[in-house]
């Protein structure tokens, strides 16, 4: 999922849920699938006796138990794979022929996945039968009737918000000498830094000062694993800052991160920056 060419700002935000735009229910249509069809269950007609309906109509049954305890809210991300078939059995959409999860936010999806997938946990599959009124509701390009759906659910977490401090460091900020500001968020548990060369793994969001969001792993479910002299110069002396298990905020110069390079984000940027781990020295 990660692309080294789009680590630390080198995509846009709306690109973070393109493989998933089959579930959006009030977006353009999505572009051709894989030709790889996987095959429909055989209770794609109609919901089998096991399943559980709720009051608007939505059905479904545990194929896989999870192991969590917690359900996603409306607001969350969530990390699914999923695979969709209309009710006679043609698969439309499937996160597995794109080979990677797809991360979205539950309450822009199908009035049914909206309410299906919270009622799942983390680690759990479930398939749910949505009729018409809970899919897309007739709207042309998209798939008609009743829809079926294999999820399993991954992860899930509330999207990043933009920081209240975002336009500029506050006063509590330690700034070196480079003009780098940063701010501890969380202290970590770990004792050794990065050093310069030190491969680390990562998760972050990014924002311009205006509070516009322009990456973020954390948005992708999947956290960034990266060599430091790959990453931009504020990146490269913040990270070296931290120790594992911190969290901190970073206010980068426009000198320390894109230097006003065409197609980057401008000016000074603002990373939210989680260190999972030290992978090499």
């Amino acid at each position: 999922m990660l692309n080294r060419n789009r680590l630390l700002g080198l995509a846009a935000a709306s690109a973070v849920v393109a493989g998933a735009a089959g579930l959006w229910w009030s977006r353009p249509a999505p572009p051709p699938l894989d030709p790889r069809a996987i095959p429909p269950p055989p209770d794609v007609a109609a919901a089998s006796a096991d399943a559980q309906t709720s009051r608007s109509g939505l059905a479904s049954k545990v194929l896989t138990p999870g192991t969590g305890t917690t359900h996603p809210a409306a607001s969350d991300l969530v990390t699914v794979q999923y695979v969709g078939w209309t009710s006679d059995g043609l698969m439309f959409d499937a996160s597995e022929t794109r080979g990677h999860p797809s991360t979205l936010p539950l309450d822009e999806t199908l009035p049914g996945w909206t309410e299906g997938v919270q009622q799942m946990v983390v680690g759990e599959k479930r398939r749910f039968w949505i009729p018409e009124a809970l899919a897309y509701q007739g709207q042309p390009g998209r798939p008609r009737g009743d829809l079926v759906f294999d999820v399993a659910l991954l992860w899930f977490g509330p999207p990043p918000r933009t920081p209240p401090d975002v336009a500029s460091p506050p006063a509590d900020a330690e700034v070196m000498a480079s003009g780098l500001a940063s701010r501890v968020l969380r202290p970590g548990t770990g004792t050794v830094r990065p050093t310069e060369t030190s491969t680390v793994t990562v998760h972050y969001s990014g924002w311009t000062t205006d509070g516009e969001m322009f990456d973020s792993s954390v948005t992708r479910g999947e956290p960034a694993t990266f060599r430091l002299t790959e990453v931009i110069a504020g990146w490269i002396a913040g990270v070296q800052l931290m120790v594992e298990g911190e969290q901190r905020r970073l206010w980068i110069p426009e000198a320390l991160a894109y230097k006003g390079r065409e197609g980057q984000p401008a000016g000074m940027l603002v990373f939210d920056v989680e260190l999972i781990a030290i992978d090499a020295p």
